[in-house]
C-alpha cells in the first residue's frame, strides 16, 4: 500500500512576529525634529538678542533724558529765583481787598460809621482808609458788605442801615444798598431784649458793585446808636472780577 499510493503532505507556514523592518518615514521625522529644535533655538537666541539692543537704547535715553533734567535743574539754581517769582506775581497780582472792623466811636457827626483799619482782623490791601470811607485804588468789579449791630432801646423810631458812594462823577453820595426797619419799643418780657434797657437789631447787606479808581465807600446810620466793638459791627470789599 505504501508503495502503490502517494500520502498526502501537510504544508505549515510560520510568522515570525520578531521580524525587523526598516522604516524609512521614522528617519524623516526624527530629521525634521533636529531642524526644528534648531530654528526654536535660534529663534529664542534672536529674542534675547532683541530684548538686550532694546535694552541699551532705553538705558541710553534714560541717560539723556535724566542729564537733560539736571542741566535744567543747575540752570535754575545758577540763576536767581527772585525774578522768577515777581514775574509770577505780575503776571497774577494779587486783587485788592479790606476788611474793617468797629471802632470804640462808632459814628462821628456827619453819620458815617468809623472803622479800625489795621491791627487785629482789620486789614487793607491795594486799598485805602480814610475817617470811615474805603477808598478804591483799583477799577473792577467788587463784593461789599456791611454788618452792625443796633440799639433800638428808644420808642418808635426808623432805622436805615446804607452803603454810600462818593466818586468824582457826581457832586452827592449816591446809594448802593439799604436797609429800612421801623421798630417801637416794646413790653413783652420773650421779646429780644438785652440788660440795661437794650433793644439789639443786626443789619446786614451785601452786593456786587462796578467801582471806580477814586471811588470812596462808606456806611451811614441815622439817629441809631451802634453797640461798640470789633465783633459786633464790621464792613469789607474785595475784587471779584477782572
Amino acid at each position: 500500500m505504501a508503495e502503490g499510493g502517494a500520502g498526502t503532505s501537510t504544508q505549515v507556514f510560520v510568522v515570525d512576529s520578531q521580524a525587523t523592518y526598516v522604516s524609512v518615514p521614522s528617519e524623516k521625522k526624527k530629521r525634521w525634529a533636529r531642524v526644528s529644535q534648531k530654528l526654536l533655538l535660534l529663534l529664542v537666541g534672536l529674542a534675547l538678542l532683541g530684548l538686550v539692543v532694546e535694552g541699551y537704547f532705553i538705558l541710553s535715553l534714560y541717560k539723556k533724558t535724566e542729564g537733560g533734567l539736571t542741566m535744567t535743574r543747575v540752570g535754575y539754581k545758577e540763576s536767581n529765583e527772585i525774578p522768577i517769582v515777581q514775574q509770577h506775581q505780575e503776571q497774577t497780582p494779587q486783587r485788592p481787598f479790606a476788611h474793617l472792623m468797629g471802632s470804640d466811636r462808632p459814628v462821628d457827626e456827619n453819620n458815617v460809621v468809623q472803622w479800625v483799619n489795621e491791627g487785629g482782623e482789620a486789614i487793607t490791601h491795594n486799598m485805602s482808609y480814610d475817617k470811615g470811607r474805603l477808598i478804591v485804588e483799583k477799577e473792577g468789579y467788587y463784593y461789599l458788605y456791611s454788618k452792625v449791630q443796633l440799639n433800638a432801646a428808644d420808642d418808635c423810631q426808623l432805622i436805615q442801615h446804607k452803603v454810600m458812594k462818593n466818586t468824582s462823577a457826581y457832586g452827592q453820595a449816591i446809594e448802593l444798598m439799604k436797609s429800612k426797619s421801623f421798630r417801637c419799643k416794646t413790653q413783652k418780657p420773650s421779646g429780644p431784649r438785652a440788660s440795661g434797657g437794650e433793644d439789639l437789631w443786626n443789619s446786614f447787606l451785601a452786593g456786587i458793585f462796578h467801582l471806580q479808581s477814586g471811588d470812596k465807600i462808606f456806611v451811614s446810620l441815622e439817629n441809631i446808636r451802634v453797640r461798640p466793638g470789633l465783633a459786633y459791627n464790621f464792613m469789607g470789599a474785595f475784587m471779584i472780577f477782572p
